[in-house]
């Protein structure tokens, strides 16, 4: 991409436009280089999810891991399937006496710890060797079936947790997080009651505090922020150790468990679907007994279906920043499900765009939303005030500054459509008008200023697919093609000077769902 480098004096960045300006809307975000809000609350890329454990053990998730850790900043992986038979954790001999094996998960483990990543482990599903039945959830059937011998369940868990304490040592393990289980109110994922559930928990909790009480245990990892007045009820009446509150929330209507999107989901309109449940389960935390709980939503994402082309659209991108910046401080971490489109859930995929819940596709093409997370992850680490609802104005100890600054609009036509057939279709975004930028007490020097765009065909990989003719099949030239035309390069780059006491301003148009980042760096 040919990029324009130019000196320009602050001072004439922003323009009178001529007698038509007036008429154009104008959205102004204004701020104070020298008036600081805090801290900025990185719970976007505290954690990030994955499909199945076994699929870690690939070289091309690796290698996609790896980039988007580097990226954009993940620090926890959380995932399915981690003791289900794929991974060959648990058998037992001719007289029932168990037999432990940890290699694979060392082999996984020890690849998280390569790269800089912790587990947050999640603990499911049942081994078939320990399961009471045999209903099972997904293509790579995962057994969602109580254990038929507690004890057994338990003394799998704790000889676990000491193998991790022997291989990481304890300091480490302190600083990682345990889930029991995975969406316990569903009867897809749990075969048991809410009763049998606390029962596992309860079990899997005193195991592993056997090994060290400073360990971190939590759940009940719900869907649709269900059971947790319930679980902390239990826990607190029980005496029994409870350190986070996990559970989960979509973005969606209808289509629960729709793995090839045949019944189709809808985009709800509530402005607050999703953050709104974060709200209300902070809420539920600070009214209880245990009011000083974490939150972890340890999935959450637009849809619930790896059949969503929402997912692969360009919508998604500042879909997520909206609901991020309406959470605010309410939970310690929001991890989007999932990093890749390496997902078998529903059994292999095939195609190359077909609404799976990743940033990256299969191929390693990136989506339009993991833009967000990595413009997320440029922030510096200490947010200015600001009053705009979509935005985040941030300087880091160096004396630069970023801005992150989008715009979400819920263009989705309502109910009669769905998803299925909505987010597939050539979408341009309608100019929502002129976007202005100012902020005082900038430091006076010479600056340089990039700026880069996510939206309707740029950085938008699914457009381009579309421009080819969604051919079922990508070629190793049409893979780099997509690539190379949203490689997330800035769209325009400037030499700066600020000069003192005179305001950083600057100002360009901005159209339904854009999504710009932009960062200026002194010299």
């Amino acid at each position: 991409m040919a990029v324009l480098y130019f000196y320009c004096p602050i001072s004439t960045i922003a323009q009178d436009k001529g007698q038509g300006a007036s008429q154009t809307p104008q959205r102004s975000i204004e701020a104070d280089f020298t008036k600081i809000e805090g801290k900025l609350n990185t719970l976007f890329n505290e954690c990030v999810g994955a499909g199945r454990a076994n699929e870690g053990l690939r070289a091309d998730w690796q290698q996609q891991l790896a980039y988007v850790r580097k990226e954009c900043g993940f620090r926890y992986i959380r995932m399915h399937g981690l003791l289900s038979d794929d991974m060959a954790v648990y058998q037992e001999d001719k007289s029932g006496k168990p037999i432990y094996n940890f290699m694979y998960i060392d082999v996984l483990f020890d690849f998280l710890h390569s790269i800089g990543m912790k587990p947050f482990v999640e603990l499911g599903f049942m081994p078939s060797g320990l399961a009471s039945g045999s209903k099972t959830i997904f293509w790579w059937r995962g057994n969602v079936t109580p254990p038929r011998n507690y004890e057994k369940w338990a003394a799998l868990v704790s000889n676990l947790v000491r193998h991790f304490t022997e291989r990481y040592g304890a300091e480490e393990v302190k600083s990682w997080y345990f889930e029991v289980w995975n969406e316990p109110n569903l009867d897809g994922f749990w075969a048991g009651t809410q009763q049998d559930y606390f029962k596992l928990y309860t079990y899997s909790v005193e195991a592993i505090k056997s090994v060290n009480p400073g360990y971190r245990v939590g759940g009940p990892g719900t869907a649709g922020a269900a059971w947790e007045p319930e679980m902390i009820g239990y826990c607190h009446k029980n005496n029994v150790p409870l350190d986070f509150i996990s559970t989960h929330s979509y973005g969606v209507k209808q289509g629960y468990l729709d793995e090839f999107g045949e019944r189709g989901t809808v985009l709800d309109k509530n402005p607050m679907s999703v953050s709104g449940d974060v709200l209300q389960s902070r809420k539920e935390i600070a009214n209880s007994a245990m009011p000083g709980l974490e939150l972890h939503y340890t999935e959450w994402s637009s849809s619930y279906t790896p059949a969503d082309p929402l997912h692969d659209s360009y919508h998604e991108a500042s879909y997520v920043l909206q609901k991020i910046k309406q959470v605010g401080k309410a939970a310690s971490s929001m991890s989007y499900w999932v990093f890749t489109d390496i997902f078998e859930e529903p059994g292999p995929r095939f195609t190359p765009f077909h609404g799976g819940f990743g940033m990256l596709t299969i191929q390693g093409i990136n989506k339009p939303v993991f833009y967000s997370y990595k413009f997320m992850n440029r922030l510096g680490n200490m947010e200015l005030r600001n009053n705009d609802s979509s935005s985040w104005l941030c300087r880091d100890s160096m004396g630069n500054m970023q801005a992150l600054i989008w715009d979400f609009t819920n263009t989705h036509p309502g109910d009669s459509v769905h998803n299925q057939e909505y987010y597939v279709r050539d979408l341009p975004a309608r100019p929502k008008g002129k976007l202005k930028i100012r902020v005082e007490n900038v430091p006076a020097g010479v600056y340089a200023l990039e700026l880069y765009k996510v939206g309707y065909k740029s950085n938008d990989a699914y457009s381009t697919y579309l421009s080819l003719g969604r051919p079922a099949q990508l070629s190793s030239r049409q893979v780099e093609e997509i690539k190379n035309l949203n490689d997330g390069a800035p769209i325009r780059k400037e030499i700066v000077e600020i000069k003192q006491g005179v305001p950083f301003s600057k100002d360009w148009d901005i159209r339904e769902n854009d999504v710009f980042f932009l960062n200026l760096v002194k010299l």
